[in-house]
């Protein structure tokens, strides 16, 4: 029996600064565009490509920061795998964002850690080999950059 291809569509998030927020993204994914927004109970605003979009709700009360230490309930990150880690990587540092937790550079995989400016903290993987046996491999050794 084959079974179908899942991927997560999207995220919701809220935030302080809607617009910094779509910076921060477009940073990132300067490929990401806003396919959508309004004004409803609050404003809000998709982003992303015709796939996979980020929806990011502005907060109504403000300069509350998320509080991920990975010992409290709650979303700790999310992940996005991508084409080329070291250029998201540094079209963010370039542009104020720093990393949260060493680059971690593995035998099939390199991972890079960001948070946004609420921090909300992001993975970026870029997977060296699309062998399943190598790139969901847990028993590595880790290199740690920063």
């Amino acid at each position: 029996m084959r079974t179908k291809s899942i991927y997560l569509e999207h995220a919701n998030i809220t935030v302080n600064d809607l617009q910094e927020a779509i910076k921060f993204f477009q940073t990132a994914f300067p490929h990401f565009t806003i396919r959508g927004g309004g004004n409803d109970m609050r404003q809000w605003v998709h982003i992303g490509d015709d796939n996979t979009y980020i929806a990011l709700n502005q907060a109504k009360m403000s300069d509350l920061k998320a509080n991920k230490n990975y010992d409290t309930i709650g979303v700790n990150h999310l992940g996005f795998v991508v084409q080329n880690v070291e250029e998201i990587a540094n079209n963010l540092i370039s542009n104020g964002y720093k990393r949260d937790f060493p680059k971690e550079v593995e035998e099939f995989r390199i991972r890079d850690y960001f948070a946004d400016a609420d921090g909300n903290q992001y993975e970026f993987v870029q997977y060296l080999s699309e062998v399943p046996e190598e790139k969901n491999k847990y028993h590595k050794q880790v290199s740690l950059q920063r």
